[in-house]
């Protein structure tokens, strides 16, 4: 059985800052990263390779896991605020926390991102058009990395530790033990890791496994919101002023029907629709580039509606898997209804997708989301489109498409103190997987700081 100081489970944004930050302070500590995934290299989806226009269940999927985490092979948006994407300033103070999301940004450009433009939404004009239509447009500045920049500057990042940190990938931990001097960690093929101090860092898709670590040693957890909705996709024209001006708009709106929160999440544009595989159970997503020749004449994003729940149900993200696996039972995978069709109370069919004047850039079964998504929820994504189509005439026309389902899945919050440890000594728990963050920025800010805490344990060399 090998013997490390720290072991990282999950190479994940956070995982992957966490061990850059490791390296770059020379701390005195042999260390090993386990990820269920693989390497960069081998992280194709047979969708995206042309093999297959239907998602096949990779197990892993290729675009949930390996190095880099979830957010490899998105469009590399990195949102520098608090408003949003987590709560890591309620650990660590607001202000530790920005100065930790802009170092990020600082090591991203470093590694070939400078060249992307950094947006900001604090002095645009969307905010005063937002307000005049009862939107309220979230504070963020964000740097626009595109997919295929991303994927460049991970490489780099895992070039800059490759000599310093061992990896493993395609492992898979099944359990933890607690020992004397620390704790062991074993995988599913009968392997075992020591180590004196371990970093749960496994992501949204690592969120079970977590669960059942924390529930076996007694640590806290608090159960998180579930958010359902759609992904929305219309020519790029029509929120054409909003992403050349601010690129990334996170506007939320409460519904006069229901009194909901319905926000809009991950736009991306000139990008295409994707799909993407969470244990087993098939959702959507989108993706943007910042090459050229690889965009498309389509802006995609989110509109999604939290959900919280009272006792005595408390497992918010199975209801959100009951939902997307209906989805997947009427559809194969992924369904696609035109919003004129919705609202008039009838499904897409093949013969009146042959007639929409918006070309979807993903493959996906003609149907009715009225037959998957809960009426509370689907009338208030009706009533945000409506509320949109003020600011970006257009969105409520009859061929914008919409794709279901997409369901954003939070990790119960875990029971943490300032330096992200849990009550048992020398365990940890960061990133999205955590349930403290819920964003790129946030997620890679929490591995520079437990790498920080590390430093002043073990120090440096």
């Amino acid at each position: 059985m090998k013997q490390y100081d720290i072991i990282i489970v999950g190479a994940g944004a956070g995982g992957v800052f966490l061990s850059y930050e490791l390296a770059r302070l020379n701390v005195d500590a042999s260390v090993l990263v386990l990820e269920r995934g693989g390497r960069l290299e081998e992280r194709i989806c047979p969708i995206k390779a042309g093999a297959t226009q239907t998602c096949v269940k990779c197990n892993p999927c290729h675009i949930m896991n390996g190095y880099g985490g979830a957010g490899t092979l998105s469009d590399g948006k990195y949102n520098i605020t608090t408003q949003f994407g987590g709560d890591l300033h309620n650990y660590v103070g607001t202000d530790t926390a920005m100065e930790l999301m802009e170092y990020v940004d600082e090591v991203l450009c470093s590694m070939g991102g400078a060249d992307a433009r950094l947006y900001s939404t604090a002095s645009s004009n969307l905010k005063t058009e937002c307000l005049k239509n009862d939107l309220h447009l979230l504070e963020a500045k964000v740097r626009h990395l595109g997919t295929d920049r991303n994927m460049r500057i991970l490489s780099r990042m895992f070039d800059a530790v490759d000599d310093r940190i061992e990896m493993a990938f395609h492992t898979t931990i099944v359990d933890v033990e607690q020992t004397e001097d620390g704790f062991i960690v074993i995988t599913d093929d009968g392997r075992k890791y020591a180590c004196r101090s371990l970093v749960m860092a496994t992501g949204r898709s690592g969120s079970k496994w977590i669960a059942q670590i924390c529930d076996k040693m007694g640590i806290g957890q608090e159960k998180n919101r579930v958010d359902i909705g759609v992904r929305v996709e219309l020519p790029a024209e029509v929120f054409k002023h909003i992403t050349d001006d601010v690129y990334e708009s996170k506007i939320v709106y409460k519904t006069d029907k229901y009194n909901d929160m319905v926000r809009t999440f991950c736009m991306n544009p000139y990008g295409e629709v994707v799909s993407e595989n969470t244990n087993g159970i098939v959702t959507v997503n989108g993706h943007s580039y910042a090459d050229p020749a690889l965009q498309t004449e389509n802006t995609n994003f989110a509109l999604l509606v939290s959900n919280r729940f009272t006792d005595p149900f408390r497992d918010s993200n199975e209801y959100g898997e009951s939902i997307a696996r209906l989805s997947n039972m009427l559809g194969g995978g992924v369904l696609l209804q035109r919003f004129g069709d919705l609202v008039k109370g009838r499904r897409s069919s093949d013969r009146r997708m042959q007639k929409c004047f918006t070309r979807p850039t993903l493959k996906a079964t003609p149907g009715d989301l009225s037959l998957v998504i809960p009426k509370r929820q689907l009338d208030s994504i009706i009533e945000m489109i409506y509320a949109l189509d003020k600011i970006a005439p257009g969105t409520a026309n009859e061929d914008t498409l919409l794709y279901g389902v997409e369901v954003k899945f939070y990790n119960s919050r875990v029971e943490v103190d300032e330096h992200l440890e849990t009550k048992i000594p020398g365990l940890y728990a960061l990133g999205d997987g955590s349930g403290v963050t819920h964003s790129l920025s946030q997620a890679s800010a929490s591995g520079v700081w437990v790498a920080r805490t590390l430093a002043e344990i073990y120090g440096t060399k």
